[in-house]
């Protein structure tokens, strides 16, 4: 015997996402250093879905490096504004002005992490308790600081709090160190996160990029090894790109991916599944 669809069915009717997933959304990107920051290729991602961004700068030196960006991705001069999490009051600022200017706030990208050198290029046997202390509050504690200041902004219609890990943070991999201790505490931080605000319709993910020449990856002993030796072992034998990234974590903001919170979303290639 047939079943009866009624044609007007749900189910029936075409998937047909919108052009502009993020058009009408708010996002604030913490952690543009350069063009080729990952942070950049998120950010202009995230223009390019129909977002609005508020950006920031570390100093007064590195503004000079990204006030070109802002003007790119259209940021309003009142949302384009220092955040040196370190410095005591600058991270409120930030969310207070975008409350102000826009009142709301629909997506978060955290992507900023620090360690001393000399911590950074020794052993984690030798790390010292200043510089766990400096790369754990940069790190780690920004995020549950900066998902803290969000959360009032983003209650009232859901939204995505993103942050960037690597794989060094699940498997020791050489020469990454304390940082890797740091992303370990920074992608647990993150699902713990996103178990308390899941029923507020706030996401928390963890994306995982593979090895990118940043600016902040060249602090790292060795960075160029690790480039070749995950072209060379990854399935896809390439390296990602800023803006594959940034592709990626605009796509898992949107509306459609509400359902995904707490993940870790690896973009390496496929390097992770290697034994």
């Amino acid at each position: 015997m047939a079943t009866l669809i009624d044609p007007n069915d749900p189910a029936l009717q075409p998937m047909n996402p919108p052009g502009l997933p993020l058009a009408g959304k708010k996002a604030l990107v913490i952690g543009v250093a350069n063009k080729d920051s990952i942070a950049y290729g998120c950010a202009r991602a995230f223009r390019a879905f129909g977002a609005e961004v508020a950006m920031t700068y570390l100093n007064e030196k590195s503004r000079s490096y990204t006030q070109v960006l802002a003007d790119a991705l259209q940021v309003p001069p009142e949302l384009y504004l220092p955040c040196d999490v370190r410095e005591p009051g600058q991270m409120e600022e930030v969310f207070k002005a975008v409350e102000e200017h826009w009142g709301k706030l629909n997506v978060l990208l955290h992507s900023i992490a620090f360690s001393p050198r000399e911590d950074l290029h020794g052993r984690v046997t030798d790390c010292s308790l200043p510089g766990f202390l400096s790369t754990m509050e940069v790190s780690v504690w920004s995020l549950i600081r900066m998902t803290h200041l969000a959360e009032p902004l983003m209650e009232k219609e859901g939204g995505a709090v993103l942050t960037l890990s690597y794989f060094g943070g699940e498997k020791v991999v050489p020469h990454y160190g304390i940082m890797g201790t740091a992303k370990a505490a920074l992608e647990t931080t993150a699902k713990y996160l996103a178990a308390e605000l899941g029923p507020k319709g706030i996401r928390v993910n963890i994306v995982s990029p593979g090895p990118v020449m940043t600016r902040a990856a060249s602090g790292i002993d060795r960075f160029d090894e690790l480039l070749n030796h995950t072209k060379e072992r990854a399935p896809t034998q390439s390296l990602v790109t800023p803006d594959q990234v940034g592709i990626a974590t605009a796509a898992l903001a949107c509306e459609f991916a509400k359902i995904i919170t707490g993940e870790v979303l690896y973009m390496d290639g496929g390097y992770n599944i290697m034994g």
